[in-house]
């Protein structure tokens, strides 16, 4: 009889994405990215950080203050670096899993990369400008966005096999 307690593939994904994100910097904010095909074959992941050759240490990570002492106008988006990261691979009719619901910025990307599904957990700036331009822009390129209601509260790691 075959295990029955397996997650699904939404879950795996998420959990991937997840996963990306404990790999961000940013002492206020981590997401992460997981771009998936049609075949559940991974193609790519991004968490939010600085371009590479940019070192963390030399680059704020500040929320507040003038412009060029925040981290807004140097950190690329998870999404954005799960794109780019992606090599050049076709990601037409691809969904991205992500913690969080993408800014325009992203969505822009998204749009243009041929991405067909958005599946997200939170939508904390739901009523953001940036956000709401998001929804639109994303429903008028026929985007689908899916709100992912996971059954499991948390999937637990263990790197010891005994």
């Amino acid at each position: 009889m075959k295990k029955q307690d397996y997650i699904s593939w939404d879950e795996y994904f998420m959990g991937v994405a997840l996963l990306a994100a404990m790999r961000s910097k940013d002492p206020h904010t981590q997401v992460g990215a997981c771009i998936v095909n049609q075949q559940h074959i991974i193609l790519s992941t991004g968490y939010n950080g600085l371009p590479v050759g940019c070192s963390d240490d030399e680059y704020p990570w500040e929320r507040e203050g003038e412009a060029a002492q925040t981290k807004y106008p140097f950190v690329v988006h998870a999404e954005l670096n799960a794109i780019l990261n992606s090599g050049g691979k076709s990601l037409a009719g691809a969904s991205i899993y992500v913690d969080l619901f993408p800014c325009n910025e992203c969505a822009k990307a998204i749009i243009q990369s041929g991405i067909q599904e958005v599946v997200y957990l939170s939508d904390k700036y739901a009523n953001e400008p940036a956000t709401l331009a998001s929804k639109r822009m994303l429903k008028s390129a026929g985007v689908v966005l899916r709100r992912l209601k996971p059954e499991k509260t948390e999937i637990i790691l263990n790197y010891t096999h005994e």
